[in-house]
């Protein structure tokens, strides 16, 4: 099975950057999406960025323009580097990945609704102070 280890969280003031990594490993799908989800106390799961095999990215509007999603392939890591944090942004992010449904013929449609994906993270914990 698809194995995915969230690292890089940890507490920012308000206007501060973090680089989270999500080490991917075990069995995994050529072609396929994955992408970075957010959780906080009594809040629905959010979708932050999503990366399809094929490169193709989507973004969540609440982060659209202070997050980019990449993949490092010499470390095999799913990243997310997210600028500009507000207490907003606080929460457990989390790294998910789908089985290769959402890529087909070449070309991936990614959704931004985690209930697409089918594997997952432990989490990690993001804390924005102002």
């Amino acid at each position: 099975q698809v194995r995915l280890q969230e690292a890089g969280g940890g507490s920012v003031q308000a206007g501060g950057s973090l680089k989270l990594s999500c080490k991917v490993s075990g069995d995994t799908y050529g072609s396929s999406c994955m992408g970075w989800f957010r959780s906080a106390p009594g809040k629905a799961r959010q979708d932050v960025a999503t990366l399809g095999s094929d490169g193709s990215t989507s973004y969540g509007d609440f982060v659209k323009g202070r997050v980019t999603i990449s993949k490092d392939n010499a470390k095999n890591t799913l990243d997310l580097q997210f600028n500009n944090l507000n207490d907003e942004d606080t929460g457990i992010y989390y790294c998910a990945a789908e089985d290769g449904f959402y890529c087909r013929g070449g070309a991936c449609h990614c959704p931004g609704d985690h209930n697409a994906y089918n594997f997952w993270g432990q989490g990690t914990q993001v804390t924005v102070s102002s």
